[in-house]
């Protein structure tokens, strides 16, 4: 039976069960939009961003951008009773933490419900059920998208200015030494200023973020598929398993544990400082965006890019000493070893964490007898999976922002932040790495006898009569090919059954020879020892044999040597 289900469920999409795939669609995205909700209002509180505006607009909109989306800042900033006054800001950067603890829920219910389908899936049945999740994904993002949107009031009252010494007019040797009449004018402009009032307005883009909510839902479970080494495939893409899996979930893992680190560095950094509320609520929403830096850099990626005004103090250091001095050549892990030689600590991490992913890889890969061709096999994987996914982290973690309020054509302040990757080096830098970290660690991995000891089973074709993946050993049954059928296995039948049809057919006249002879083989064979035969409807029993003849004599009843008559 279970056999037959098996089949049914791969036979097409008449075979799916849609009750099943609409519930578990609606689980994933469920829980993975309450979970990037909940960290995204609880960074936001611990930075005290509630307390400027509404807690919920701005934890849709810091959800939009974690996934993908894009906010639009505006300004109405009318001040010194003059006209033309704007401000203008841009901000591009994602809280990877967010759109991280969305990701790792998504996946997880989605490869859940693809367990349900034994060894094989049918491609119809992985597409219903990733679409499923991408529509109900991208409707939750269109209503976050509708509710992103919120005004900022900054009251002029409180900015201090009424305690300027001189409200009457300003001191003659400050006045004397401003251009034109601007002497004159400025302290009624300061009066006006105090009750002034300046909005500041975000708004969710929606077409925008549906785009980039699509494209978020898509890549995440098309690298959760890769990555998972457990997840059934459809038939064609078999190989996946050995080729592709334990590369991409080696260096998926290493990532994770990556951000766990810097997860716990923040936690140190509370324990010494006066205000660790924030900087808990900073490593919330953007631990990702440090570590995955950190990562290119540490792997030799260069950087373009300059920091001016106050953003450059969202940097860390000297990475903000570095782009203030300099902006016109790249940022490299040895131009910032040169203000403090302790970043190349972050080299030799990094180092560290690929040649962990070689290992993992070696691990988790079928083992082939010569080691050479062994660790060429895993220096080739782990070299394409890094470099594909060494771009992807540059691409994730750049960084645009600028902010500036200009009045009547003098720039205020001014602001901002950009830090671009190069993506031609990262995708050379992480085959060269990939490939090195895969051939050192399979080697590793051989010469202590681990390499192979975590392999699939679905990597091995090792598959349990049911069809469900079992542990790796020396003998694994396999499925049976055919269902079981009594009429053509001997071994199947009932030999009591058997043998009260057989005496049955003699007694009735319909047994013939042929039948006895094949009983007579077939009761060769050992089997329990079998009861008497039934007793006949009758009653009777048939007549005993004749008794035995006198000794001396033959069957006849005459002696032995005497003639017959």
């Amino acid at each position: 039976m279970e056999t037959g289900q098996q089949g049914t469920r791969r036979g097409g999409m008449s075979a799916i069960r849609w009750a099943d795939v609409l519930l578990s669609a609606v689980a994933a995205v469920s829980w993975a939009f309450i979970a990037m909700a909940g960290v995204a209002a609880l960074g936001l509180h611990l930075l005290e961003a509630d307390s400027v505006a509404s807690l919920g607009p701005m934890t849709a909109a810091v959800v939009a951008i974690g996934v993908g989306g894009r906010v639009t800042p505006s300004g109405d900033v009318s001040a010194f009773g003059l006209s033309g006054a704007q401000a203008d800001t841009a901000i591009d950067i994602a809280p990877l933490g967010v759109g991280l603890v969305g990701a790792l829920l998504l996946s997880w219910f989605f490869l859940r419900s693809l367990r349900s389908a034994g060894v094989e899936i049918s491609p119809g049945e992985l597409l219903t059920r990733a679409g499923a999740v991408v529509v109900l994904f991208v409707a939750m993002l269109g209503g976050l998208a509708w509710a992103g949107h919120d005004i900022i009031t900054i009251d002029g009252s409180q900015l201090g200015l009424s305690d300027i010494p001189g409200a009457g007019g300003l001191p003659d040797d400050i006045a004397d030494k401003l251009p034109g009449d601007l002497g004159g004018a400025l302290p009624d402009r300061l009066g006006g200023l105090v009750g002034a009032e300046a909005k500041v307005g975000f708004t969710v883009q929606t077409g925008a973020t549906l785009l980039g909510g699509a494209a978020f839902v898509i890549g995440v479970l098309l690298i959760a598929l890769l990555a998972s080494r457990r997840t059934p495939l459809p038939r064609a893409l078999s190989a996946v398993h050995r080729v592709v899996r334990p590369a991409a979930s080696a260096l998926v893992t290493v990532l994770l544990v990556a951000v766990l680190a810097g997860l716990a560095a923040a936690v140190y950094a509370m324990t010494d400082d006066d205000h660790p509320e924030r900087i808990a609520g900073a490593a919330l929403l953007g631990a990702p965006n440090g570590v995955w830096l950190g990562v290119p850099i540490g792997l030799f990626v260069p950087w373009d890019g300059e920091a001016t005004g106050e953003l450059a103090k969202l940097l860390p250091d000297p990475l903000d000493d570095l782009l203030r001095v300099s902006s016109d050549q790249p940022v490299t892990l040895g131009r910032l070893a040169e203000l403090d030689s302790r970043v190349w600590l972050l080299g030799v991490a990094m180092a560290l964490m690929m040649l962990f992913a070689g290992v993992l890889t070696a691990v988790r890969s079928p083992v082939v007898r010569a080691p050479w061709g062994f660790a060429g096999r895993c220096a080739l994987r782990l070299g394409v999976v890094t470099a594909l996914a060494l771009p992807l982290l540059v691409w994730l973690t750049d960084v645009s922002a600028g902010a500036s309020l200009s009045v009547l054509g003098f720039d205020a302040f001014g602001a901002g932040i950009e830090l671009h990757g190069q993506l031609g080096m990262a995708l050379l830098l992480g085959a060269a790495w990939g490939a090195g970290a895969g051939a050192l660690g399979a080697l590793l991995a051989c010469a202590t006898g681990a390499a192979g000891s975590r392999v699939s089973p679905l990597a091995t074709g090792a598959t349990g009569a049911a069809g469900t993946p079992e542990a790796a050993g020396p003998y694994q049954p396999s499925r049976p090919y055919r269902p079981a059928n009594p009429d053509t296995n001997p071994y199947l039948r009932n030999p009591y059954d058997e043998r009260s049809r057989d005496d049955r057919g003699d007694r009735s006249g319909q047994g013939n020879r042929g039948d006895q002879g094949s009983q007579d083989a077939a009761e060769t064979m050992a089997s329990p020892i079998r009861p008497d035969p039934p007793r006949p409807r009758d009653g009777g029993w048939p007549p005993p044999p004749p008794p035995p003849p006198a000794p001396g004599r033959n069957r006849d009843g005459h002696r032995r040597g005497d003639k017959a008559p």
